[in-house]
């Protein structure tokens, strides 16, 4: 085609070609007749200065053509070509990933399970932990105009960059009742969509939903328990029928499923809140739902709870004396200027902390058991534990080979085994204090330090800002909470009572911390009780079944190394986590906080000891003899392709662990415990178990 064209330019759009014969291109090329081909237009002539200037640069009109060339190359051309690259690149991983062996993307447990003929048989009800749920404004103050059932938590969250003060006074409780502010009225959005997303690309409970939809759920058997985690689990009751209200979503289930018991899975704190609902469907009115004994064995086959914090949570103890746990303080020591900005006057720890108090729905994540349970100065259940157990048994490998090649027996040839980690001093006031004899740490005295609790602080010209009880510690009370001293577990409770009285008198009115003499004694059938499973009995059930699955080989908080703040601004925490303190490679102490086996969230410890001892078997906790079941679930971090992962044992991802889900299903299909496999355990929790004395 190129030839033609020159050929065409050659002999017949040239004025000079029409003096040639017409001849075949090919001859006139093979006779180089330049006759025939004009001679090339002479340049027009450059201006003077040009020609000067172009003789002077040597060949400046050559640098100047390919500047002209660049200039053409415009910033859409660049994008144009990313956008190519990119495509072109991720176009052919997916053909790779789809046809590759190995990659192909497997089925979803919905799509197996129905393939095997698995199909819906008992009703689901979902109930979603703290945090994870979303709630909507019904009443508000005027700065909360145009906001009438929109999200308040949950969604976008945009609401808290436009007006954060505002949000920030409607998501905080009443200090004295637990209730609603005069004028505020927060509820939690209804149905499937309260706790499917927590924000539009966040899931929680929207893959278990798909998987189960897949072999036959929807509406009429599967419903979402959503209530105010907020609240009390009782003031869920008293403001919002909640408990009533998922009493009478059971029977209406079990009813127009044909008589089918329920299969109910809560996640996270949901366990702590069905636990109380279970005690509280069967007392008596007022205080209880008046079903009588037997309802649980005739409505709920089975209580599978996701990540259950049924012990409590250490993280919870810190969220509530400092305002942070190991992320919020990482992110102080890298930018104190975000969270400690004297100059804005941001004080975003104190908002945090003054808004999280008011939510009594934290007490209940308080650590439960004492020092039975948790540890005492120098004992806690995880004593041993690993915090790097590959490398360790590459150590002893490598140890063990170059003793039998050296025959070195004198005992010098080895590794140094650390002193054990003292976790039962969950919050300790400096490095040494963590690791030392506790009969080199002063004693802990109630009354010691409560002495200068109602001094106030020297500065008097502080305004009404920022709220929080540490307002009314003076110096002395300060000093005397860190000097040199560690809380346990039990002395953890008089601690937050000594910082936080306010918070801590509503505490007293609905949770409890302690473990049961005597579980027959009238007191226990008060309602502050019933979230706690060392102080209440399971229901006359047998035939009901209780699991516990949740993940393992994550780093999960413990116990914490503190400081006191060295600012001195109005209104301040004086306390925080030291995220300066670290133990040595690999251990088990990073930027202050002591890590054990857990989900990243709740410690094995919490999640796995009552089905693991607690209730196994009949027992005084277990009367009935209610099978429990143990299922651990290995952390294995998401490769490329998998987003969150489909084998996750964190908190909140293992929602979407493949493994997990197909166990809920199969339950919900009609299998028992022993059908999906019994126990499945990777950790240590039966022996941290049996090193916990607690009369069962």
């Amino acid at each position: 085609m190129a030839s033609l064209l020159r050929f065409r330019k050659l002999c017949y759009v040239e004025p000079a070609v029409s003096k040639c014969s017409f001849q075949s291109f090919d001859k006139v090329i093979k006779k180089h007749d330049q006759s025939c081909i004009p001679p090339p237009p002479p340049p027009p002539p450059l201006p003077h200065n040009h020609r000067k200037s172009t003789n002077a640069s040597g060949g400046g009109g050559d640098k100047r053509k390919v500047l002209r060339r660049r200039r053409e190359w415009r910033c859409l051309d660049w994008c144009c070509w990313m956008i190519g690259y990119i495509c072109t690149t991720w176009w052919l991983l997916l053909v790779l990933y789809n046809a590759l062996p190995g990659f192909q993307v497997p089925d979803s447990p919905g799509t197996k399970l129905k393939r095997e003929g698995l199909t819906a048989l008992h009703p689901v009800v979902m109930i979603p932990g703290i945090v994870t749920g979303g709630l909507e404004l019904w009443e508000g103050k005027p700065c909360a105009d145009g906001l009438f059932r929109k999200r308040l938590w949950g969604g976008s969250f945009t609401e808290i960059f436009k007006r954060p003060w505002c949000w920030l006074e409607h998501m905080s409780l009443d200090n004295e009742t637990g209730l609603d502010p005069p004028g505020i009225r927060v509820r939690s959005v209804p149905g499937l969509v309260a706790a499917d997303y927590f924000t539009s690309w966040y899931f929680v409970w929207a893959v278990l939903i798909e998987n189960l939809a897949k072999i036959g759920y929807e509406g009429k058997n599967m419903h979402m328990a959503a209530y105010d985690w907020r609240l009390s689990f009782q003031n869920t009751e008293v403001r919002d029928q909640a408990l009533s209200r998922l009493k009478s979503k059971i029977e209406l289930m079990y009813l127009t499923n044909g008589n089918k018991k329920v299969v109910v899975v809560p996640h996270s704190m949901g366990v702590l809140y069905f636990l109380h609902f279970i005690k509280w469907v069967e007392a008596p009115t007022p205080m209880g739902g008046g079903a009588g004994p037997g309802w649980c064995a005739k409505h709920i086959k089975s209580i599978v709870n996701i990540g259950p914090a049924f012990l409590g949570v250490p993280k919870a103890a810190s969220g509530l004396f400092s305002g942070e746990a190991k992320d919020v303080a990482f992110a102080r020591a890298m930018a104190p200027g975000i969270l400690d900005s004297e100059i804005l006057g941001l004080q975003t720890l104190e908002h945090v902390m003054r808004v999280s108090r008011t939510w009594d729905s934290i007490l209940s994540l308080i650590p439960k058991g004492g020092e039975t349970i948790w540890g005492n100065m120098d004992w806690s259940p995880e004593e041993g534990y690993d915090c790097d157990p590959i490398k360790e048994k590459y150590i002893q490998s490598t140890v063990a080979e170059s003793s039998q090649s050296t025959n070195e027996t004198d005992g010098k040839l080895g590794f140094k085994v650390e002193d054990p980690v003292r976790y039962g001093r969950i919050i300790s006031f400096g490095k040494t204090t963590s690791q030392v004899q506790s009969s080199n740490l002063p004693s802990f005295d109630p009354k010691e330090i409560s002495r200068g609790r109602h001094q106030r602080k020297s500065n008097s010209s502080c305004g009404d800002d920022v709220w929080t009880e540490y307002d009314e510690m003076g110096r002395d009370s300060i000093r005397a909470v860190a000097d040199n001293k560690a809380y346990t577990a039990k002395t953890l409770i008089d601690l937050l009572h000594f910082v936080a009285p306010k918070m801590m008198r509503r505490s007293e009115t609905h949770f409890s911390y302690g473990i049961a003499d005597d579980l027959d004694d009238p007191k226990y059938s008060h309602y502050k009780y019933w979230s706690n499973p060392l102080e209440t009995k399971l229901p006359d059930a047998p035939d009901m079944e209780i699991y516990c699955l949740y993940g393992t080989g994550i780093p999960t908080e413990r116990s914490y190394v503190y400081r006191t703040s060295p600012t001195d601004r109005c209104k301040s925490i004086p306390f925080r986590i030291d995220s300066a303190v670290n133990g040595n490679d690999d251990g088990c102490l990073r930027n202050g906080v002591y890590f054990v086996d857990g989900d990243e969230t709740v410690p094995v410890l919490s999640a796995g000891f009552m089905c693991a001892k607690g209730w196994r078997g009949k027992n005084r906790f277990n009367p009935s003899g209610v099978p429990t079941y143990v299922r651990e679930y290995k952390h294995k971090p998401p490769a490329f392709f998998e987003g969150r992962g489909l084998e996750s044992g964190a908190h909140v991802d293992i929602m979407g662990n493949v493994a997990l889900i197909e166990d809920v299903m199969r339950i919900a299909a009609g299998a028992t415990g022993m059908e999906i496999g019994g126990d499945k355990i990777y950790s240590d929790i039966l022996r941290m178990s049996e090193r916990i004395n607690l009369r069962v």
